[in-house]
C-alpha cells in the first residue's frame, strides 16, 4: 500500500506533527521582526540587525582592524558584526542594553577560539564609563546618533578612528561642507573635532526588520590634539550664526535680542576680569565637547533655514537672547523695553566690518573663518558663554 499523500513520518495529513488529541500544524515562517535565534527585534529600541554578510565584511575591511586593536562595538545585537571583528582584533568590547541580546551574544561566541577576547558591558551606552579602545566599529541606534558621536569624541585617551552606521540623511549632514544645502551646526561642530568621510551607502533591505530609511557608513578620525578653543564659547557662537544660516553676519548681529544677550555677557566679563579684553575662563574639554551633542536636535528645528532667502531685514527674526549668547533660534518678536547701548552695538559691528566679515553667511563659512570670528570677538571682550 502506498504512502498517503501529504503525510510525513508519523505526521498528519497536512504534514504537521501528530499529538494527543489531533495534529499540531508546523509554523512555516518566523515573525516579521525575528532573526535566526527567534529573538524579537524592537524598532522602538533601534534594533535593526544588519543581516547581509557582504555588508558586514565590507564594514570590517573599511575599518582597517589590526590584530593589536581593542575594538569598541555599540549595540552588537545578535553579533553578526561582533564575530567578524573578533576574527581580526585583539579584543572586542561590546556595549549592549538588551539582556536578551547579551545572552545571545554569549551563546554565539561560546566554544569559539576567540570567546575569551569578548568583553560585554551590559548597560546604556550614554551612561556607562567607556574603557580604553583603539577603534570603534558599530551599527548604532539612530535615535542617539548625535549625543553618541560627541560622547565618543569627548573620550580620553582619544581613539584612532570610528566607523559607524548612521541614518543616511544624518550621515550626509555630518560630512557636508561649506556651501552644501545640508551644511549645519552639526557639520561644523563635528568637523571641528574630527576628519569625517562617507564610506558606504547601505539600503534598508539589508536589515531585519528593515528601517524606513537607508543608512550610510561614516569614518570619523579625531583630531590629535583637539583645537585649543573653549567649546562652550564655540557652541554659543555657532548656534547663533546658524539661527539663520543664509542671512549675513551683519544682519544676525544687529538683532536686538542677540545684542542684549551679548552685552550682558560683555558687562559680566568686564566686572569679573576688570577689563573688556579678558579671555574667557577655560572649560573642561570633555564636558564642553559632550555638550555639542545637542546640535542635531537644534538643526532639525531649523531645517527651514535652507529655504530662507537672502533678505537681511533685521525684523525678520530675533534670537531669544540668554546667557548662552543667542539661545536656540527662537522666533518671537523683540522684547518690550529692551535697550542696547550704542557703544556696545558699535563695538560688535566694528569687529565684523573691520575684518570684512559683516557680509559673510554661515552657510558658506569654513571652520577657519568661524575660528577667526570667535578669536576676534573674544579679543574685543565679547563672549558667547
Amino acid at each position: 500500500m502506498g504512502k498517503p499523500k501529504g503525510k510525513g513520518a508519523g505526521g498528519g495529513s497536512d504534514g504537521g506533527l501528530r499529538v494527543a488529541g489531533g495534529v499540531q500544524k508546523k509554523s512555516q515562517k518566523k515573525g516579521p521582526n525575528t532573526g535566526v535565534s527567534g529573538l524579537e527585534f524592537h524598532k522602538s529600541k533601534g534594533q535593526h540587525i544588519l543581516r547581509n554578510p557582504l555588508v558586514v565584511q565590507a564594514i570590517v575591511d573599511k575599518a582597517g582592524v589590526k590584530s593589536t586593536d581593542v575594538v569598541l562595538e555599540i549595540g552588537p545585537g545578535t553579533g553578526n558584526l561582533t564575530v567578524k571583528l573578533l576574527e581580526k582584533a585583539k579584543k572586542v568590547i561590546a556595549v549592549e542594553l538588551d539582556p536578551r541580546m547579551v545572552l545571545e551574544l554569549q551563546r554565539r561566541v561560546q566554544g569559539t577560539p576567540y570567546a575569551n577576547n569578548l568583553q560585554i558591558i551590559h548597560g546604556d551606552f550614554m551612561r556607562v564609563e567607556l574603557p580604553y579602545f583603539d577603534l570603534c566599529v558599530a551599527n548604532i541606534p539612530y535615535n542617539i546618533s548625535s549625543p553618541l558621536t560627541f560622547k565618543l569624541l569627548a573620550h580620553r585617551p582619544a581613539f584612532r578612528a570610528a566607523v559607524i552606521m548612521y541614518q543616511h540623511e544624518f550621515a550626509m549632514r555630518l560630512v557636508a561642507k561649506a556651501g552644501d544645502n545640508l551644511y549645519s551646526r552639526l557639520a561644523v561642530n563635528t568637523q571641528l573635532l574630527a576628519r569625517v568621510s562617507h564610506l558606504l551607502k547601505v539600503g534598508k533591505n539589508n536589515f531585519r526588520p528593515p528601517p524606513k530609511v537607508d543608512s550610510s557608513v561614516v569614518r570619523i578620525e579625531p583630531r590629535h590634539p583637539p583645537p585649543p578653543v573653549n567649546f562652550l564659547e564655540w557652541d554659543g557662537l555657532v548656534r547663533l550664526c546658524f539661527s539663520r544660516k543664509n542671512k549675513t553676519l551683519g544682519a544676525i548681529f544687529k538683532q536686538t535680542n542677540t545684542l542684549q544677550a551679548l552685552e550682558t555677557n560683555w558687562r559680566t566679563y568686564q566686572a569679573l576680569q576688570g577689563n573688556a579684553g579678558a579671555a574667557a575662563p577655560p572649560a573642561a574639554a570633555a564636558g564642553g565637547i559632550a555638550s555639542l551633542g545637542a546640535a542635531a536636535a537644534d538643526d532639525d528645528a531649523m531645517e527651514d533655514d535652507a529655504m530662507d532667502g537672502d533678505d537681511d531685514n533685521d525684523d525678520a527674526m530675533t534670537v531669544d537672547g540668554g546667557a548662552g549668547g543667542g539661545g536656540g533660534g527662537g522666533r518671537g518678536g523683540r522684547r518690550a523695553g529692551g535697550k542696547v547701548s550704542p557703544e556696545f552695538k558699535e563695538l560688535v559691528m566694528k569687529v565684523l566690518e573691520d575684518n570684512g566679515l559683516d557680509t559673510n553667511r554661515s552657510s558658506k563659512m569654513s571652520q577657519e573663518e568661524f575660528l577667526q570670528l570667535l578669536a576676534l570677538f573674544n579679543a574685543a571682550g565679547i563672549h558667547f558663554a
